[in-house]
């Protein structure tokens, strides 16, 4: 009895689903979104620690060590901090991040761990398309003139030595660069693509890089929206929300912060689109008008099944 139970338990995790599993992580105040389709897995940043180890334990089966693709929207320890203990458990095969630097421990940490393995870092820019099977992701923020106009060579950094003066995006480097910015405006930007299903990923961007975007008219029909900046009043906007028409919105937040995300402000906005007429004249491919909205302060880790056409909420 015990063989044949191991043999049917070993079976059902040795089949996937042929569905797309996306999910966002309930790693506290911070952001960690998953992406599973069959043996393929995309991690989008990590959370402040090693809680994100639960959620791969949860969605990924226990055999398979390798993570395809790590994207680190920008080094700010509430998106990198549990990356370092997956670097330590998972074999890491591109990492995508940009060259913009921390002075955080961690974050140098961080650098350690991922030049001690053999995992390829790419800087992203707008237009960047990576594929992985049928998963697609479209690089829309940060651009090229961005990054050049906006980042410097750090001078403390070990690879800092022969780095033009004018910054280039080239070679894969972490911890090349700095900014008198603030780091969200780094953020990468991209659109999860499997099927007709297209999923936004914002990072924690605010209203005047959305605006850039925007302006390139990137951003079109979308049926997931990450809110972005942990529901942050300075984060979505209404143009946003009119230009991408989500079915469903997600927003990461750590329950009882201390910074009172997700603000008033933008709950209110996401309860006046749930009403509004473009959304009613507008039923989503789920067969459901109306823009359905998760945190994971309240509902936990948020996974949404899609075949690239149907969208179903995970248990």
């Amino acid at each position: 009895m015990g063989l044949a139970v191991t043999t049917v338990w070993f079976a059902v995790f040795s089949y996937p689903d042929k569905k797309l599993h996306l999910i966002a992580c309930d790693v506290g105040q911070g952001d960690a979104i998953l992406a599973v389709f069959g043996e393929t897995q995309i991690l989008v940043d990590g959370g402040s620690n090693n809680k994100v180890l639960e959620c791969l334990d949860s969605h990924l089966p226990f055999w398979d060590r390798t993570i395809e693709l790590i994207v680190l929207t920008h080094p700010q320890t509430d998106h990198f901090g549990g990356l370092i203990d997956v670097f330590k458990n998972y074999e890491v095969e591109k990492f995508l991040a940009t060259s913009l630097d921390s002075s955080s421990r961690d974050y140098q940490a961080l650098k350690e761990v991922v030049g001690g393995s053999a995992t390829e870092v790419i800087n992203p820019t707008s237009g960047m398309v990576i594929r992985l099977g049928t998963i697609y992701l479209d690089i829309v923020w940060p651009t090229y003139e961005f990054l050049a106009e906006n980042l410097t060579a750090n001078s403390s950094s070990e690879v800092a030595e022969g780095t033009p003066a004018r910054w280039k995006n080239e070679g894969g480097i972490l911890g090349s660069s700095i900014t008198t910015l603030d780091p969200n405006d780094f953020s990468v930007v991209a659109i999860l693509r499997f099927g007709e299903f297209d999923a936004l990923l914002t990072g924690d961007i605010g209203s005047d890089v959305i605006n850039e975007i925007l302006a390139t008219e990137s951003v079109g029909d979308m049926e997931y929206i990450k809110i972005p900046h942990h529901g942050s009043k300075n984060g979505l906007t209404q143009e946003l929300l009119d230009a991408s028409t989500p079915e469903v919105a997600v927003i990461s937040s750590g329950k009882n912060n201390s910074y009172g995300h997700p603000h008033k402000e933008v709950l209110d906005m996401l309860s006046r689109y749930n009403l509004s007429a473009v959304r009613l004249n507008s039923p989503s491919k789920s067969g459901k008008a109306g823009l359905r909205v998760f945190r994971t302060d309240m509902d936990g880790s948020v996974e949404v099944i899609t075949d690239g056409d149907r969208i179903w909420m995970g248990e």
